[in-house]
């Protein structure tokens, strides 16, 4: 799901800017303004990640993000005002598929890590493709809100699956111990 909201929100909505003569430099302004949001989001989202059910998290980022989404559409349609809404909405969306991984990473023994980790790159990327045709389909019919609101809705499901699990299973157990990419062979 993290995929599908992703690509959908980086190839439908700068198309429909450009198809609504909005100008290059606002259109990349507010591109920017989305990966910026991300950027500023990784290390607090990180931190709160190992602290907290990493569950709770992937839900609260996917109702925050559905919020943003609906925000984006009810907003007056100023630069002063969907730049700041983009860069919230940039930070929620470009975290969740990060969170996504580490709970995975969290409830697998260190054997399924690869086979583990090529299963959610390849339904992340089937998302990414079915977002932005979902998305242009949505775009034709109801226009940008429409696929705001589509975007919203991905995320909403996202976020209440996430909380929903928190009551069906217990958080997977964290070790302290420090972080090592390749073990040195000796």
């Amino acid at each position: 799901m993290a995929g599908i909201v992703s690509a959908t929100f980086y190839a439908v909505l700068p198309a429909w800017m450009q198809a609504n003569e909005v100008s290059q430099a606002n259109i990349s302004l507010f591109m920017l303004s989305a990966v910026l949001g991300g950027l500023a989001f990784q290390v607090p989202v990180g931190r709160l990640s190992d602290q907290f059910d990493r569950r709770a998290l992937l839900g609260a980022l996917a109702i925050g993000f559905a919020l943003a989404a609906i925000l984006l559409v009810n907003v007056p349609r100023t630069l002063a005002i969907i730049v700041p809404v983009t860069a919230v909405l940039g930070g929620f969306m470009s975290t969740l598929y990060p969170v996504c991984v580490s709970n995975a990473m969290d409830n697998m023994s260190g054997e399924r890590v690869v086979s583990i980790s090529s299963r959610l790159i390849l339904v992340s990327g089937i998302g990414s493709t079915i977002g932005p045709f979902t998305g242009s389909w949505i775009m034709r019919r109801l226009d940008i809100d429409g696929v705001l609101y589509f975007m919203a809705a991905v995320a909403a499901v996202l976020g209440v699956a996430a909380f929903a699990r928190t009551f069906m299973k217990p958080d997977a157990v964290h070790e302290d111990r420090p972080f090592v990419v390749v073990r040195r062979r000796q």
